[in-house]
């Protein structure tokens, strides 16, 4: 599958504001600064579609991009460390919780993870969120093409070690660079195959 016409629809700051549930959405999370806004942008093959920053927490809002007239990206608030009030931070935490656990036409929540970090805290807490509520998630890792390979297996290897400390089996992962359009193709395939259930 080939995006051809990304579009920008609208940002949300509560629940009731969003779109009607009309299409299949694909909600995209992380902790702050992974690098959400470009893995979008790289997918659509737009620069500039999702704002990109080199301050964490910039996307405050639920973000719907309508994507060829049939199905949804949502770019949600990044959760961890962004410098932003105690307060706001919870308000965020609960706009995206309220948003993944309700929104009837969510398909899956695309889990964004630095490929260059060890396990984070916030990310497998938040996992278990997911899997606690039976929402169907996928792991995407991104930036892999900074770290060094075998730096890169390990932290990988680390990852999947504890998921399953807690988990059965692992859900899908998947393996992306915004800058190389790396993984863009398996995660396209995922969202068409994905969106033949809608």
């Amino acid at each position: 599958m080939e995006i051809k016409n990304p579009v920008f629809v609208k940002s949300s700051q509560k629940l009731s504001a969003l779109p009607p549930n009309q299409y299949p959405e694909y909600a995209f999370v992380g902790r702050s600064n992974v690098g959400k806004s470009s893995l979008i942008n790289s997918l659509c093959g737009r620069k500039q579609l999702a704002k990109t920053s080199g301050t964490p927490g910039k996307t405050q809002l639920i973000n719907h991009f309508l994507i060829d007239d049939s199905w949804y990206i949502v770019d949600l608030p990044g959760y961890g460390y962004a410098k932003v009030s105690k307060s706001e931070r919870r308000k965020f935490q609960s706009m995206i919780t309220d948003y993944v656990v309700d929104r009837e036409s969510l398909m899956c929540v695309f889990v964004l993870v630095d490929s260059r970090l060890k396990p984070q805290e916030v990310d497998l807490e938040f996992m278990e969120f997911l899997g606690v509520n039976e929402v169907p998630f996928v792991i995407v890792f991104t930036k892999t093409d900074k770290p060094r390979k075998t730096e890169l297996q390990t932290n990988i290897e680390n990852y999947k070690k504890a998921l399953l400390e807690s988990w059965e089996e692992l859900p899908p992962l998947f393996f992306t660079s915004a800058a190389k359009g790396t993984g863009n193709e398996e995660l396209l395939a995922y969202i068409e195959e994905t969106n033949k259930l809608y």
